[in-house]
């Protein structure tokens, strides 16, 4: 061998010495030191000898392998892959392991394909994989490095959703088979699954396995359920929980302008909320509800709540009498309010004396007005004032008369008594009339016996 090489490199010295062209030279030269034709994959690079080697160096070929194999050299720089995770390999030279110059029919990779590890690879074997065939994922003439690691790239043909639950298979299903599902995790979606949810099977809300863009508002599966028929909107989360339509966590104190209190709170929705919750504007007045109980005819107006509690409508605020043009004062304050106000409708009843005092002591003759002689604290206490209230001063005998000596006429209007002494005592004048009828030039009022005439 040793002779052999001599004799080459002698002759390919005497070459160099005599062709004027140097290069030539040396492709004869390699030629004919090169050891025997490269393998299928690398025979285009034949040609030329320092695509492979360095001249006199071997240190250099490993470079130029990973100079062309690139995703080797990607591999090894990251500890990824075959190459990359074995120790014994990774600073090892190529040539090591792929030899040339044998020969176009040569394998290159020198695969053991009965004790390869495969968990060596980026793609460990677990169950169900472990009993497939190589030839089912590496497909003929392509490199096992190329050969697919996503699920759907090879079960695409037995994939039952037909792409549309995606590709990333193992969110549900492991490698020990397809029907060995794994436990999906729904709270990591927009629809967590809380209370009776929880208990549904997916085929109840995914029809035809539909899942991608699933309407999740209640109304999508439960319209059937909806027992206000659309009125209340489709958030029916806004009332119902969960756990059971049954369970109501509406809280109208927080969420609306009219908190529920007294009798309010036992009322069903239904009863007030008639039309639609969203498109119909609610009155908030008690009469909106209330106006057929309503016994004042809407005389008191629509405020209800200045006297009634919604505890209940028999239930009444303590009025103020005060704050009207009638106050309550002396007995009135103790008189029960249906004595005055005989009907419902308040605001009709006369605020006179008359109309509820009937007058049987006087019958009319000291007019309508009782306040000018009575106040509220009883009939036997008066305080009228006849000298500083009338024209006629009482004086004389005229101090202790009753009043019905003078007022004796039935009147309903303003008493126009006469003031004059002869229209009270004409049947006491002794002169009939002889002297005319003003009695007071000659008598006083304390008698008519005591006279002042000739004094």
């Amino acid at each position: 061998m040793r002779r052999t090489t001599a004799v080459l490199l002698g002759i390919a010295a005497l070459i160099a010495v005599l062709w004027p062209g140097r290069l030539i030279a040396q492709n004869v030269f390699e030629k004919l030191v090169m050891p025997g034709p490269l393998a299928e994959g690398h025979a285009k690079l034949e040609s030329d000898c320092k695509n492979c080697h360095a001249p006199f160096s071997k240190e250099q070929q490993r470079g130029l392998c990973l100079a062309c194999h690139k995703e080797i050299a990607a591999d090894l720089a990251k500890s990824t892959g075959y190459h990359g995770k074995r120790e014994e390999i990774r600073n090892r030279e190529c040539a090591h392991c792929h030899s040339e110059h044998k020969g176009r029919g040569a394998d290159l990779v020198q695969l053991e394909r009965a004790t390869f590890v495969h968990g060596q690879t980026n793609f460990e074997l677990k169950g169900g994989h472990q009993a497939a065939a190589c030839e089912g994922c590496h497909a003929a003439k392509v490199k096992f490095r190329k050969a697919p690691h996503l699920c759907f790239d090879c079960h695409k043909a037995a994939e039952p959703h037909k792409g549309r639950l995606g590709d990333k298979c193992e969110a549900c299903h492991s490698e020990l088979g397809w029907r060995a599902v794994a436990p999906f995790d729904h709270s990591k979606t927009r629809f967590p699954l809380l209370g009776a949810h929880k208990e549904v099977a997916c085929a109840i809300c995914h029809l035809g396995e539909h899942y991608k863009n699933l309407n999740a508002q209640c109304g999508s599966c439960h319209r059937i359920d909806d027992a206000h028929a659309g009125r209340y909107g489709a958030k029916c989360e806004t009332c119902h929980a969960p756990q059971k339509w049954q369970t109501v966590r509406f809280d109208h104190d927080k969420l609306t302008k009219f908190p529920l209190r007294g009798e309010h709170t036992k009322v069903k929705c239904d009863a007030c909320h008639k039309g639609d919750l969203y498109r119909d504007k609610l009155a908030t007045q008690c009469v909106a509800c209330h106006q057929k109980d309503e016994p004042h005819k809407g005389q008191l107006g629509t405020r209800c709540e200045q006297c009634h509690k919604e505890t209940g409508w028999r239930q009444a605020i303590a009025f103020d009498h005060d704050l009207t043009r009638f106050p309550l004062v002396g007995r009135h304050a103790q008189v029960g309010c249906d004595q005055c106000h005989r009907t419902k409708t308040f605001k009709d009843t006369p605020r006179a004396c008359a109309s509820c005092h009937k007058d049987t002591l006087h019958e009319g003759r000291l007019g309508p007005n009782c306040n000018t002689c009575h106040n509220p604290n009883g009939w036997a206490v008066w305080r009228f004032d006849h000298n500083r209230q009338t024209k006629f001063a009482l004086t004389g005998a005229h101090a202790g008369l009753n009043c019905h000596a003078c007022h004796k006429s039935k009147v309903t209007d303003r008493i126009t008594q006469a003031s004059d002494c002869y229209s009270c005592h004409a049947q006491d004048d002794a002169h009939h009339g002889a002297f005319g009828k003003a009695c007071e030039k000659c008598h006083t009022t304390t008698s008519f016996k005591v006279g002042t005439f000739g004094r």
